[in-house]
């Protein structure tokens, strides 16, 4: 028994040895070619394997993006974009006589289109989105200059035969009051979420739930796109497989009553440039989430999603993505054990996180 135990102290003692190395050598290599932008070259034909998925889903998406436009989805990607930039063109100071001359037919044509698609499928559309297009097109047409091209858009979007039951989906003056909660009432939220790791064994109302998602879908996106979407399960079955899914649920996968799976769309991008916003506008809408469900007496836990392929092969079969659908956190959900401890999570001092006209 005695030489087992020493046995083991031995491969213990190895494989610290091994580590050690591998961290030193791994420090060493990353110094001296993350010295200079020529050096990261070589490495990064070495080590492209780090980043082939990454690579594969933003060519899979712009392949995706052109096929939404061919009305793949219920969501257009296009239509999304230039309403927006047609808003922002609206609520210019001041705003220009001629603007958006040169999509506003690509616009208005992707309209008709997409209304076309609900007269004959209404299930295949967003009717959100159909009526804010609308909406935005008809006051953009009442105010704009009718230069040919503009005209000529005009012309066709009179022809379509869509009648949205809301009007008021359009750019407005933010003077109307609003109770809102007071700063001490925010930041008293802010420091009551935290990570909650242990929850009762109790289950969790889908209304709530969507309650919650009203709030995040509110929060700021790129051109407005709202390029993710929110995998919820709640049966235990598939909760239990899928938490147990990432690194960081060790200990506490089985107690999670609802696991929610944050995914980015790169189909919403034409190009490559954008592939970090499914991060940005993903995490902010998680944010939003995350205080909507503390205020309907629920708590979360946001679990991190690393870019590691075992992992990513395993999550798409599970949820069937594809190629161009990307995981960007895990989200458990439940009402909280209040006899359970939380981390304290002291964060970093403002003057650590913040500077002013800092270059």
């Amino acid at each position: 028994m005695l030489n087992d135990l020493k046995k083991m102290v031995q491969r213990m003692l190895s494989f610290s040895a091994i580590r050690q190395t591998r961290r030193k050598s791994t420090q060493i290599f990353t110094t001296i070619f993350g010295s200079s932008y020529l050096l990261s070259v070589p490495y990064h034909w070495v080590a492209f394997v780090n980043f082939m998925r990454e690579q594969r889903a933003v060519m899979a998406g712009k392949k995706g993006y052109y096929q939404n436009l061919e009305g793949a989805d219920r969501s257009n990607t296009l239509l999304r974009r230039n309403t927006h930039r047609l808003e922002k063109g609206l609520l210019m100071q001041p705003r220009r006589d001629v603007f958006a001359e040169n999509y506003i037919v690509e616009t208005v044509k992707t309209y008709v289109q997409t209304q076309q698609r609900f007269n004959e499928r209404p299930d295949s559309v967003d009717v959100d989105e159909l009526t804010w297009a609308h909406n935005v097109l008809a006051q953009y047409f009442t105010v704009v200059k009718p230069t040919k091209t503009i005209q000529k858009a005009s012309d066709i979007f009179a022809a379509a035969t869509y009648v949205p039951q809301e009007t008021d989906a359009v750019p407005y003056q933010r003077s109307e009051p609003v109770e809102l909660p007071s700063y001490d009432e925010l930041l008293a939220l802010s420091k009551h979420r935290r990570s909650v790791r242990w929850f009762l064994d109790k289950p969790v109302e889908r209304e709530l739930i969507d309650k919650a998602l009203v709030v995040a879908r509110q929060a700021p996106s790129a051109c407005n796109r709202l390029p993710y979407e929110f995998r919820i399960f709640d049966k235990p079955e598939l909760v239990s497989q899928i938490a147990n899914t990432p690194f960081g649920t060790t200990g506490y996968a089985d107690n999670i009553p609802v696991i929610a799976v944050l995914v980015g769309k790169l189909d919403s991008y034409f190009s490559a440039r954008d592939r970090h916003a499914i991060y940005v506008d993903t995490s902010l809408a998680a944010m939003s989430f995350a205080f909507a469900l503390e205020t309907l007496g629920l708590s979360s836990c946001m679990i991190n999603w690393p870019d590691f392929e075992p992992l990513e092969r395993k999550m798409a079969k599970q949820l069937n993505l594809s190629m161009s659908e990307r995981p960007v956190m895990l989200m458990a959900i439940g009402y909280p054990d209040p006899y359970a401890m939380v981390a304290n999570s002291k964060k970093k001092s403002l003057d650590t996180i913040r500077s002013y006209n800092k270059t």
